[in-house]
């Protein structure tokens, strides 16, 4: 569309020069009668009417269509567009080819004069306002393409006869694939064999690529710098995380948020009120305006059409929330529709879930406590030989600090879990075991009081502790927890600089959910919270008169963030609480959900700039085009002076809206209400 678009406005505005510099040389003062003369020679006049045809009924045509299917459908600037073309063409076109039936006021000393450069220059210009417009819009559009190159056509696919290359529409969930060092991952899966560095920047916007091994999730789009992978196929096609985040943004992109549908009732009341406006001036000037009245009407008519064609207001906000949401999926922020943009702007309250959000959702080993550092090792070793062999789900985290440490595996021989309690097997000739405190008491463990004793200060902060004896001797004991991500604390405090008060809710114990608000600095918690309980909070803030953004990960927290005015999922959680969501943010970063809050006022705030502007405009513009500082000054705006005043007009509003592709959504800011400024404090 943009190729026809510009090759009609190219084509408008060649033949539209010549017709204009024919027109106006001959208004230049102190020209030769020769010369002058020769400029209104009939044959000119052929030229300039053959030309202007062209380009009105050429080039043009689409703008009269869309003007005259208007009139029977809802009146919009194309039926003033199309309206003061014509009106400016059909006078001309009488005026050359029918003299004789226009008053002898009209009669210039060429002539009766008339406007074919203003036919011609209204459609160029208006023509080269809507590829201007297109060019913007595909501009915007770059996040969508660029997401969209990310995924690869085809993908080594494992099979029994060995390593095949095959179309990435071919490969089906549960297929082996091999990624090579430099290729891109083809789909949503899990590393089964091999360990390489990711770079996910172009998804998630974060630089330092992340190492992936065995057992780690992969997403489709991201590229591996080293290191030879096989992974198995999980989710594929249209169900992978990449083609659901342009999904999303299409349908985001083509959703009108509220302040759009006021703008399109407010236009919709404009141009009735123009077309009035116009018939007054005609009248006015009809019937007290100088010789010749009839054609300082019509050009009067034909300005007030042409300046306040209400284009930039109609630009207004679609423009800004089009570059907005291009901005947001630049920086990993996928915004459901034009809705959330603007509740966005008006958040005065953030729920945030603790597990996976505030900290990163899975167990680790954050302690290692034996009689001596050198012992460390040996303690972890028999804890990990256990816990090889359980499917507790603490267990995973024991054997992965193992595994970060290089640690062999001791062998097991009857093992043995005892739910709640802990497990147990022969480890190098004794029984070793890992569990609570009480349980290996019951076993005359010895020295249980003096490492309980030690072990009580993580305790009390709620941190899991897991005992560890061999024989009937206590080794030791291991300390997890589920760690703070490092990004909470200070997007926490983002927020509450933003002046946004702040809420954790958790399933957890209070004293594990008071130790860590503290550490984020949260002061209003809500803890042993069920699953439904988060969505009656929701609900009693609303009812207080707040307007709630809840920030969750899990499939528990579904119907809180599909209750909340705005719900903001992690990247890193899971697929119902993403498809729940108004925003989705791509990875486990908090200061993300700090950046969508900053964007939605910066979109906001350019669009109330935009729709100010365009209403200003019209405001001056109308009385000036129907001629109000005539009788003063003798000052009049002709119609291609109102075109290219109206075509600035809808320019300024582009450029405004293009802006926000390089709006600084760091953290580090303050927000008074919704009009936050636009440098750190």
């Amino acid at each position: 569309m943009i190729s026809h678009l510009s090759s009609r406005t190219l084509t408008a505005g060649a033949m539209t020069l010549p017709v204009t510099v024919l027109a106006m040389t001959g208004h230049v003062p102190g020209l030769p009668d020769s010369i002058s003369h020769s400029l209104h020679d009939p044959r000119v006049l052929a030229l300039q009417a053959a030309l202007a045809t062209v380009v009105v009924f050429g080039c043009g045509w689409p703008l009269l269509v869309k003007g005259a299917r208007s009139w029977f459908r809802r009146l919009n600037m194309f039926t003033l567009i199309s309206l003061g073309v014509m009106v400016t063409y059909l006078y001309s076109l009488a005026a050359w080819l029918a003299p004789h039936l226009f008053p002898p006021s009209f009669q210039g000393e060429h002539g009766v004069p008339v406007f074919f450069e203003a036919a011609a220059m209204i459609t160029t210009l208006v023509l080269a306002g809507q590829w201007m417009e297109s060019r913007a819009q595909q501009r915007t559009g770059s996040a969508i393409r660029s997401l969209m190159a990310l995924t690869p056509q085809s993908a080594v696919r494992i099979e029994p006869a060995g390593e095949r290359t095959v179309p990435l529409d071919q490969i089906a969930v549960g297929d082996h694939l091999r990624v090579r060092p430099g290729g891109v991952i083809p789909v949503d899966g899990t590393i089964i064999e091999g360990e390489a560095y990711l770079d996910e920047s172009t998804m998630t916007g974060e630089p330092i690529p992340r190492h992936a091994r065995v057992g780690d999730p992969v997403r489709a789009g991201t590229i591996n710098t080293s290191g030879s992978l096989v992974l198995i196929a999980e989710q594929v096609g249209g169900h992978t995380v990449l083609a659901r985040i342009i999904e999303r943004i299409r349908e985001a992109q083509e959703t009108q948020a509220p302040i759009q549908r006021i703008a399109d009732q407010v236009t919709g009341w404009v141009v009735p009120a123009v077309l009035v406006i116009a018939a007054i001036t005609f009248a006015i000037w009809y019937r007290i305006g100088p010789e010749p009245r009839l054609l300082f009407a019509l050009i009067n008519a034909v300005t007030v059409l042409m300046i306040t064609c209400p284009c930039a207001l109609g630009l207004a906000t679609p423009m800004s929330i089009v570059v907005g949401m291009g901005r947001g999926a630049r920086q990993g922020i996928m915004i459901r529709n034009a809705e959330t943009i603007e509740q966005l702007c008006h958040i005065d309250t953030v729920v945030l879930d603790k597990t996976g959000t505030l900290t990163q959702g899975r167990p680790e080993v954050v302690g290692l406590h034996a009689r001596t550092p050198e012992s460390e090792s040996a303690l972890l070793q028999i804890a990990a030989s256990l816990e090889t062999h359980s499917e507790h789900p603490l267990a995973r985290a024991i054997v992965n600090k193992a595994d970060a440490m290089q640690l062999s595996r001791l062998p097991v021989s009857g093992f043995h879990a005892h739910p709640g309690l802990g497990v147990e097997g022969e480890v190098e000739g004794q029984y070793a075991r890992i569990g609570k405190a009480e349980w290996l008491r019951s076993h005359h463990v010895s020295d249980m009081a003096v490492w309980t004793s030690a072990a009580e200060p993580a305790a009390r902060e709620g941190k899991i502790v897991s005992f560890i004896a061999h024989g009937q001797e206590c080794l030791g004991y291991l300390v997890i927890a589920d760690p703070l991500r490092e990004t909470s604390a200070p997007a926490v405090a983002a927020m509450q600089a933003m002046g946004l008060a702040c809420i954790m809710l958790t399933g957890d114990s209070e004293t594990t959910a008071r130790h860590l608000a503290e550490s984020v600095g949260i002061t209003r918690v809500h803890a042993g919270v069920l699953p439904g309980d988060k969505q009656d909070l929701i609900k009693q803030l609303q009812q207080e008169g707040r307007t709630v953004a809840m920030i969750g990960d899990g499939m528990n927290d579904a119907p809180a963030l599909a209750t909340a005015h705005v719900g903001i999922a992690m990247g890193s959680g899971t697929d119902i609480a993403l498809e729940s969501a108004d925003v989705a943010l791509l990875d486990g970063d908090l200061n993300r959900a700090v950046a969508a809050f900053r964007l939605g006022s910066l979109v906001m705030r350019n669009i109330r700039q935009n729709l100010v502007f365009a209403f200003i405009y019209n405001l001056i513009s109308i009385p000036i085009a129907a001629g109000v500082l005539f009788p003063w000054t003798g000052f009049l705006l002709t119609p291609m002076v109102a075109s290219i005043a109206m075509s600035l007009s809808s320019f300024s509003v582009v450029t405004n809206a293009l802006r926000l592709r390089g709006a600084d959504l760091n953290p580090a800011f303050s927000r008074v209400n919704s009009y936050p400024p636009l440098t750190k404090p």
